[in-house]
């Protein structure tokens, strides 16, 4: 992986690394055997950092440039190596290269789904997945946070933890934005943008950023997909009863000729249902009688309440008893406000003149 080119006899006269793994995070230069010799060239190229540990203090970052091991650039390395002005001594230190480029294409999910309150659906159960990209900030904080000794430290060793964060931090947005399931996928790039900026402020204890994080798709379960697809297919055919005569029209067309026998036998089965209702008819093709007549139910006011339902049955025993009068208010289903009984036509014959005592009393 890294590159050494051996000057000087035993001294390392050259430091640089190049990645060809592409998921390489960080990588340590072996110190083992080998010491640095005092104004070694350090090579570090764009998108990467290296840094230097000394008896397990962090030390010296370098950014991309070319750089010679000296005291006047290696600030804190002189200080914890107690150079004297003009000491040319060999020193022992670990030095890790950082990747400080964009790993990107990163894939996040929903393991398990989110339960959402939606104003037309009520609750439901979300999931959703995507991509995102992340990115080191900070090599010396990075290192320290997260890397540790490690030698070599790939994102795979960390792409768990942040997806686990990003899942997190998606559940609570998508459940507190108040964003109805149908306009969801109008507003997954704001949706991606707010979550990245929530995982901002607990990925930066890292050393890490995410510039990028994408939501694909946010899916609904199989059974309330079913249940939409249904609602789409109702809205688009519209009225049913004219949808069903054009698609009869439509099988009957299609058969052409070579149904004739089966159009025949329909026709048959059309005239013998036809016959069959002219039956009903009667000899002389009258009508069949109207329906009886829907018995009316009534409601009675009695000291500002309102009591019933009441049939009329019921009306009429209460007048025997005295506890429906003339002067009692009355209404029924379709009735234009409150009326007396004795004007309602249906109940003024209940109140009928009492026939005179019986003779020889």
């Amino acid at each position: 992986m890294g590159i050494f080119d051996f000057l000087s006899g035993e001294f390392i006269d050259v430091i640089h690394w190049t990645d060809s793994t592409r998921d390489t995070m960080v990588w340590r230069f072996e110190r083992e055997g080998h010491e640095i010799k005092y104004g070694a060239k350090l090579t570090v190229r764009e998108g990467q950092a290296a840094v230097f540990v000394h008896e397990g203090q962090l030390a010296d970052v370098f950014t991309p440039g070319l750089y010679f091991l000296e005291t006047n650039n290696m600030p804190i390395m002189t200080t914890l190596q107690h150079w004297d002005h003009g000491f040319r001594s060999p020193f022992k230190s670990e030095i890790y290269y950082v990747n400080t480029t964009r790993f990107t294409n990163l894939k996040w999910g929903t393991k398990n789904p989110v339960i959402v309150r939606d104003p037309e659906f009520g609750p439901t159960r979300l999931r959703a997945f995507g991509t995102y990209a992340v990115k080191v900030t900070d090599p010396s904080l990075f290192l320290r946070e997260i890397v540790g000794t490690d030698g070599e430290f790939t994102m795979d060793e960390i792409s768990y933890q942040i997806r686990n964060i990003i899942v997190q931090e998606f559940s609570r947005v998508i459940a507190s934005a108040g964003i109805p399931v149908l306009d969801m996928a109008a507003n997954t790039k704001d949706l991606g943008r707010i979550v990245a900026e929530a995982i901002s402020a607990n990925v930066t204890e890292y050393g890490l950023t995410i510039p990028e994080l994408y939501v694909e798709n946010i899916s609904l379960p199989p059974a309330v997909e079913d249940a939409l697809d249904k609602r789409t297919s109702m809205g688009v055919v519209g009225d049913l009863d004219r949808y069903t005569q054009y698609s009869t029209a439509e099988a009957l067309q299609a058969g052409g000729e070579a149904s004739s026998g089966l159009s025949a036998g329909m026709g048959a089965g059309m005239g013998m249902a036809m016959g069959a209702q002219m039956a009903q008819r009667g000899p002389w093709g009258a009508s069949p009688p109207p329906p009886p007549p829907v018995e009316h139910v009534w409601h009675v006011a009695e000291n500002g309440e309102t009591k019933g339902p009441y049939s009329k049955a019921a009306l009429g025993r209460m007048a025997t008893e005295g506890a429906l009068t003339r002067e009692t208010f009355v209404w029924t289903p379709g009735q234009d406000g409150w009326m007396k009984a004795e004007d309602v036509n249906e109940l003024a014959q209940l109140f009928t003149v009492l026939p005179p005592p019986p003779p020889g009393t």
